[in-house]
């Protein structure tokens, strides 16, 4: 942050604010200056005086007003439907609009029509809002694990998150794997238990679960007042009042006393919860075991405490659907979650061996900021950046620690969803987009004082792979823009060519996945594309020594062509780091040494083809002991033509076989899932080689044929109802089996008649 001039306003103080934060108490400015977010007041020398006593720097009240929250949940958890309130309470939007809703508008963070059209999230999202007096910014990231990198990154810069929880379907599937991410990125959490209005909702059940199946330390902060289609409102536990929601959309919000029928589960589980927070927190325990009685504010700082320090997860309940429940979870972020300067946040210093350096999300230090997430906009790339530390202002000069590359930045926003809204700056603990800066997803900038980068995010190897190629020659370029465009916005989404085939292979986290891509392309680039099962790498090998004894003989009128090439070929021994070997063994000059090149030239193009299905062949060594030339009809041509042919009349010989690419396969899945994943590798034709056991997953390693792992993921998500996750990579080619051999045999010969 700039400073100002101390001496040009004599005994004047200058202290900052939030516009939006002013406190309603503050003494009359004598004169007032905007400056993007803040209001520089200027202050009489009275209340100088006063301010000397603060110690406090004049950023920590705007910090401290302010909250960096991401909403995850297992898909249909109700994340959308619960930001769209959260816009509609605080003032974004001024009506409500339903995700699948009968007018066909879509919520507002579902900005693509693809996501308007399936009713899912596809890209996170962010926006902001103000709800008393703070600024919250908002992350609504998508549910379905084919898009985990867009929960990934965005947990990757948040400093809370809300876990959403169906109250029929409980803790899900991709509830658990959220809920690793929160833990990998150690976000503080609130879980928001939703739905309580369907039938079968038993908030209590889903507690439980998030106790047992995700190791939570939690405990309820409310308690409905009815279920089902009795449920009317919430009782707060912590402040002891019943809350009802009035209005035609939830927002009148009505504090009452605690119905007299409920007093007793009120009693008992405000007793419960000051249990659980007090094994987690001294001051309270104390308080507790003394039986000292407990205030609400004295509950809520220990709340508060024990959840920033990640051993607590207080648990809320609603519904967003039917708009209850929506304003008391808005309290417990403001009173719950951290604000940017309760989180620690580390940088690596380049110039000291990536050492480790505390960032105190000071606006006066130098610029730290992480580019998180890129989209490809109206107006060129949009860059999504954290401020860690500093500021940064439009028009500054700002340093990519990754590239050294020295950038304005034209433009600086605040996103809405799909709407954006100029800034003048931004300041540490900050969330915003900033246009025409070229960079990479991960990427740290900085003011150049510094060379500090943040820690990257954890991607995830594709386990998925498609052919892909536009459907008319004339729209290869707008198709290379689209997957080039899509590589640098997602970091799953891997584009690469086939040397082989000259396929354009796409992969990605799933069908779905490339699915929306190819969907994409279509859409975005009025490309239409066609998709394919890509083609296995195969190899082929032999398995035996053979001789060759080839004469090359052409008369066609003046010069002919003569050349004859002896010797044998032979398989390398196993484990050989060289693919293909030429031995020149012939005594004296049978062969010209000037013919010897091409020779092996002959042989190396015949070896990239094999007559059993048309593939490389690797792991031979071929021998020349022989030959014979004419003074006059040899040339290079003629001798290059003998060796293909040699190659080609002994190859049968040498016994050749098939080789196919192995993928070692690590799986993760619920143990109760185990001999069904195991049975399904053994039909795969996979060896299983490790199984270990972590808490209630088991692991397990295998090796399997690539060519028969398409279309696993989806297979593994069925037989463990969404639990499973897997990785894979190439491990080594080894030989086919007799049968598979002679059906890729036939295969060939089939395709090759067909041509």
């Amino acid at each position: 942050m700039a400073r100002f001039q101390r001496s040009t306003v004599p005994r004047l103080l200058y202290t900052l604010y939030f516009t939006k934060a002013a406190p309603s108490s503050s003494p009359s400015p004598t004169a007032s200056l905007l400056l993007g977010n803040f209001e520089v007041r200027h202050f009489s020398a009275g209340s100088a005086a006063r301010a000397k006593d603060d110690k406090d720097p004049w950023w920590k009240e705007s910090m401290e007003r302010l909250r960096n929250i991401g909403i995850s949940a297992h898909i249909d958890s109700g994340k959308t439907t619960l930001t769209e309130r959260v816009l509609y309470y605080t003032g974004r939007i001024h009506e409500i609009h339903e995700v699948r809703g009968k007018d066909g508008v879509g919520a507002k963070m579902d900005s693509m029509d693809l996501e308007r059209e399936k009713g899912i999230t596809i890209q996170s999202a962010a926006t902001y809002c103000t709800w008393k007096d703070y600024q919250i910014n908002i992350i609504d990231t998508p549910g379905h694990v084919d898009f985990t990198i867009e929960v990934e990154r965005a947990l990757r810069v948040l400093d809370g998150a809300i876990l959403v929880l169906c109250s029929v379907g409980g803790v899900q599937s991709q509830s658990i794997t959220v809920d690793r991410q929160m833990r990998r990125y150690e976000v503080p959490r609130l879980a928001f238990i939703n739905k309580l209005d369907r039938m079968g909702a038993d908030p209590w059940k889903v507690l439980n679960q998030a106790r047992s199946k995700l190791r939570h330390h939690a405990a309820a902060v409310q308690v409905p007042i009815g279920l089902e289609e009795n449920f009317k409102g919430l009782v707060d536990l912590v402040q002891q009042k019943a809350y009802y929601f009035h209005g035609s959309s939830g927002e009148k919000v009505v504090a009452e006393e605690v119905p007299a029928d409920m007093e007793a589960i009120v009693a008992e589980k405000r007793r419960e919860l000051i249990e659980m927070v007090s094994e987690v927190d001294d001051k309270l325990a104390e308080a507790f075991l003394n039986d000292e009685p407990i205030s609400p504010a004295d509950l809520e700082a220990a709340v508060r405490r024990a959840t920033i320090a990640r051993k607590f997860v207080p648990v809320f309940m609603g519904s967003a659907f039917k708009n209850k429940g929506v304003q008391p979870l808005l309290d417990g972020v403001l009173c719950y979650l951290p604000c940017p300067i309760e989180v620690t946040n580390y940088a690596l210093d380049q110039t000291k061996n990536e050492e480790k350096v505390l960032l105190p999300g000071n606006p006066e230090g130098p610029l730290v900021a992480l580019a998180f997430k890129l989209e490809e906009g109206r107006f060129g790339q949009l860059t999504y950046l954290r401020v860690y530390e500093g500021v940064v202002r439009k028009g500054d000069f700002i340093v990519n620690v990754n590239t050294g590359k020295k950038i304005k930045v034209p433009r600086l926003v605040r996103m809405h969803s799909n709407e954006m809204e100029d800034i003048q700056e931004a300041h540490a603990g900050q969330i915003v987009a900033v246009f025409g800066v070229d960079c990479a997803s991960g990427d740290t900038f900085t003011n150049g004082s510094v060379k500090y980068t943040m820690t990257s995010m954890n991607v995830p190897e594709p386990v998925m792979s498609l052919a892909v190629q536009p459907v008319s020659k004339d729209s290869g370029g707008q198709f290379s823009k689209a997957l080039n465009r899509f590589q640098r916005e997602d970091p799953t989404f891997r584009v690469g060519l086939d040397a082989e085939s000259g396929q354009t292979i796409i992969s990605g986290m799933g069908e779905l996945h490339l699915d929306i891509y190819v969907e994409r392309i279509r859409r975005e680039y009025k490309v239409d594309a066609t998709v394919g099962k890509p083609r296995v790498n195969f190899r082929e090998t032999i398995t035996q020594r053979a001789e060759f004894d080839y004469l090359h003989k052409k008369q066609s009128g003046g010069q002919g062509q003569y050349g004859r090439v002896c010797g044998y070929v032979e398989p390398l021994p196993p484990g050989s780091p060289i693919k293909f070997e030429f031995e020149n063994m012939i005594v004296g000059q049978a062969i010209p040494s000037n013919f010897i090149p091409a020779i092996e030239k002959g042989f190396r193009e015949a070896a990239n083809s094999g007559s059993l299905i048309g593939h490389p062949v690797e792991n031979i060594r071929i021998v020349i002991t022989d030959g014979a030339s004419h003074s006059v009809d040899s040339s290079e041509l003629a001798f290059k033509l003998a060796a293909i042919y040699a190659f080609r009349q002994c190859y049968s010989a040498a016994r050749p076989v098939i080789l196919e690419p192995i993928m070692l396969i690590e799986l993760k899945v619920p143990t109760e899932f185990q001999g069904t994943v195991a049975g399904d590798i053994n039909k795969r034709k996979g060896v299983i080689v490790g199984n270990d056991q972590d808490r209630d997953d088991s692991i397990i390693t295998a090796n399997v044929p690539l060519n028969n792992m398409f279309g696993y993921s989806t297979s593994l998500r069925s037989m463990t109802q969404g639990k499973g996750e897997f990785t894979m990579e190439y491990k080594e080619h080894l030989p086919v089996s007799q049968d598979v051999q002679m059906q890729l045999v036939n295969n060939y010969k089939a395709n090759k008649a067909a041509e």
